[in-house]
């Protein structure tokens, strides 16, 4: 079983920065990918980046070039650097670790870009 929870979340102005983390509680062997998501209102929840087991790095293509994430660190801790933040990226922004078989989300931290 694992626990996630995001924190970092707020209200930024267009341009602005923000920096997210992901705490996790319990056991992250076997974890097969490991990331951030997002869900605006009325939308889709869509991939913002993840770490694939194999290592590779993938990021959403709206969020390309702006953002960077990190795996996982020695203190069970997770971050996704958010840089030149548009309306556009608000949303509630979640963490995410998967094994084969299971899932886990956080309860998800809101960001709000604007002016």
């Amino acid at each position: 079983q694992v626990q996630l929870v995001e924190s970092g979340g707020g209200l930024v102005q267009p341009g602005g920065s923000l920096r997210l983390s992901c705490a996790a509680s319990g056991s992250l062997l076997s974890v097969i990918d490991m990331g951030w998501y997002r869900q605006a209102p009325g939308k889709e929840r869509e991939l913002v980046a993840h770490i694939t087991s194999g290592g590779v790095i993938e990021y959403g293509e709206p969020v390309k070039g702006r953002f960077t994430m990190s795996r996982f660190n020695v203190k069970d801790t997770m971050y996704l650097e958010m840089n030149s933040l548009k309306p556009e990226d608000t949303a509630v922004y979640y963490c995410n670790v998967a094994r084969t078989n299971q899932s886990y989300w956080g309860r998800g931290t809101q960001v709000t870009v604007s002016s």
